[in-house]
């Protein structure tokens, strides 16, 4: 890891905020390499938004920008979500 570099569990609280359920144990599946994991796992780069990737492959995942009344999210690197309501 680098300093830039964080794990998704960094980003717990912006995205408790977007969805209503805890998202850091949501079960997300990449889009490249097909692996599945914890999204408390994906490393998590921050610089003018949020960046998320594939611990095995370093696919990116998501993108996530959030302004004081907006967030874009970008889930095109996942294939699956799964949600645990």
């Amino acid at each position: 890891m680098d300093e830039l570099m964080l794990d998704g569990n960094a980003i717990a609280g912006l995205l408790q905020e977007v969805f209503a359920v805890e998202m850091t144990s949501a079960i997300g599946t990449c889009g490249g390499c097909g692996a599945a994991g914890q999204v408390g796992a994906v490393h998590v780069y921050r610089g003018a938004g949020v960046v998320l990737r594939c611990q095995h492959c370093d696919n990116v995942l998501a993108k996530i920008v959030k302004t004081e009344s907006r967030v874009w999210i970008d889930f095109t690197g996942i294939r699956t979500l799964e949600v645990t309501v």
